[in-house]
């Protein structure tokens, strides 16, 4: 009788190990499996097609490296925390187009990463491990998540940076663990060190931390005031915001020796004006209205349901609090980047997706969990308050921007969701865009509506998984037209820029130059330069000559030094 007793032990333990084992390699496949797909979708990439943006990272980082690095003086601070991550590809090479490969490499496996972590988010949220599976699998394919992937920006890694700072604070809070806190007050810290929106994770990140320990919920149940992993949380923060702070302040001395463009004074005017209020909740409607659309109406249904979690006191501790983490970070950022953002006289400045796209996967998920775990009544409420959301959202953007959303410039590199949802690429109709989103957002939860409970994930997920491949089919690239390339590295040597030229020649031509740094200069070249960029039509003086690179439609031309031939 003792052996009957005692044998099945070995046998449950062996059937958990392989079970963990199964679980890896499916994470570790399915990781694959999306690397691979975004490796294709950027196969063509060979350097920055958003600049500034992409080439102030991609110097920040050669720079990091030991490289040379450029005068950045006077455009917007392109912080160090994500080009830290790109330093190892600098010292591996200094050609431009290998080394943006490597990056766009980089960026596809972060991206990729977001399926374990969207997983292990899932589980936390009360998913059983093969719905978690396949819900993350197909959440990783959020447009989000492929858009950004293979360029050189924050974004790529910030959603990532997201998903793995909720999973440690769900942690801090529902276990006490010190290492779940340490976790995650490096993680928010690193995001203030990577991006302005990370201030807001970290700002989130210290209230919820203090709240929690300060209130009358245990951070362990029934061990009181756990102030261990409080504590942990706090300093491991404070100490990689000092370094951040230590990094961000020595590229800004190095690449911008005077002074980054300073928004402060528009900060403040906007803060404290009632047209400045007026812009930047207005900006924040629109951001919100493009976070509702952009996941085909998932955000919404995720943020009613957080509302609903928020607030009901039969939910799980922890749930609460990361309800109202996400909330307060989703909040915090569409009004902070809005209220900093200038008029550019673009279309962006009104109705805009980029700054909440760091959150779109996890409302994603918190929407897909509500439509699949809730029940049809969830589906009921839900969904409606998610349509209304996007109505209301959109009805206030609409008017505050009037007519501008058709004066100003359209820039399509905004707005890839709202172009997949109209076909248009060169304008922005809110009604028009707004529809289809509500079809789709109609074709989710009729599926959680009408389907039976047993088979309701699959279908759920099957229709999302549907509308995510039509879109990131749309992002498949074409095979680049051959021909001379636009903007030729000069050869060796000295190389000064003009002046006159202009930001979007000169900014790529400074990552392209990857042996010096470029020198700018007002009359004639430096004698020790051996290329001059000039603007078209400028003619060379004595000692130099014209190449005929460059053109009148380009707006730009190079001087070859006769002194380095």
């Amino acid at each position: 009788m003792t052996t009957a007793f005692m044998t099945p032990a070995p046998v449950h333990a062996a059937a958990r190990h392989a079970g963990r084992a199964r679980l890896w390699w499916l994470l570790a496949a399915g990781w694959a499996a999306h690397l691979a797909l975004r490796l294709w979708l950027y196969r063509y990439h060979t350097g920055p097609v958003a600049n500034p943006d992409e080439t102030g990272y991609l110097l920040a980082a050669r720079w990091l490296a030991g490289g040379p690095g450029a005068d950045l003086t006077g455009s917007t601070f392109y912080q160090g925390g994500y080009p830290l991550l790109l330093v190892p590809i600098f010292w591996l090479t200094s050609d431009p187009v290998l080394a943006y490969r490597l990056v766009a490499g980089v960026g596809s496996m972060a991206a990729a990463s977001a399926y374990p972590l969207a997983y292990l988010l899932l589980r936390r949220m009360g998913l059983g491990r093969r719905a978690a599976l396949i819900t993350a699998f197909v959440a990783a394919l959020s447009p989000a998540l492929v858009v950004f992937s293979g360029l050189a920006l924050t974004d790529a890694i910030l959603p990532v940076l997201v998903l793995a700072w909720l999973v440690a604070l769900h942690d801090l809070v529902a276990y006490g663990s010190a290492r779940a806190g340490a976790v995650a007050g490096a993680l928010a810290a690193f995001a203030m060190a990577t991006h302005l929106r990370g201030t807001v994770v970290l700002a989130v990140c210290v209230l919820v931390v203090v709240v929690v320990w300060a209130g009358k919920k245990a951070v362990v149940p029934g061990r009181g005031r756990a102030a261990r992993p409080v504590i942990v949380a706090l300093a491991s923060a404070a100490v990689v915001a000092v370094a951040g702070k230590a990094l961000n302040g020595a590229l800004s001395a190095a690449l911008y020796p005077g002074g980054p463009r300073d928004l402060s004074g528009l900060l403040v005017s906007r803060l404290t004006s009632l047209e400045g209020q007026a812009w930047a909740l207005s900006g924040a409607a629109g951001q919100l209205w493009y976070l509702v659309a952009g996941t085909w109406g998932l955000a919404g249904v995720g943020l009613a349901g957080a509302a609903a979690t928020l607030v009901r006191r039969s939910a799980p501790y922890a749930h609460r609090v990361l309800a109202g983490t996400l909330l307060l970070t989703t909040l915090g950022i569409a009004y902070a980047s809005s209220a900093a953002l200038p008029d550019e006289h673009r279309v962006g400045n009104y109705v805009y997706g980029r700054y909440l796209a760091c959150v779109a996967v996890a409302w994603t998920l918190a929407g897909l969990v509500v439509l699949v775990k809730g029940g049809r009544l969830a589906v009921v409420r839900h969904a409606p308050a998610a349509a209304g959301l996007l109505a209301l959202t959109g009805g206030v953007a609409a008017w505050y921007a009037g007519d501008r959303l058709e004066r100003y410039a359209f820039i399509a590199f905004d707005f890839p969701e709202v172009i997949f949802l109209t076909g248009e690429n060169d304008a922005l109709d809110l009604v028009e865009a707004s529809v289809p989103a509500l079809v789709l957002l109609a074709c989710l939860a009729g599926a959680a509506f009408l389907t039976a409970r047993r088979a309701r994930l699959l279908v759920v997920v099957g229709v999302l998984a549907l509308v995510d491949i039509a879109f990131t089919a749309g992002q498949a690239p074409a095979r680049p037209p051959g021909g001379t390339d636009w903007l030729p590295a000069p050869p060796p040597g000295g190389v000064a820029v003009d002046r006159r030229v202009r930001w979007n020649i000169w900014v790529p031509l400074a990552y392209r130059v990857s042996w010096t740094r470029i020198e700018f200069y007002s009359g004639r070249p430096p004698s020790g330069a051996c290329t001059a960029v000039v603007p078209y039509g400028t003619a060379p003086p004595p000692g130099w000559a014209a190449t005929g690179r460059g053109g009148a439609q380009m707006g730009w031309t190079t001087w070859s030094n006769g002194r380095c031939r």
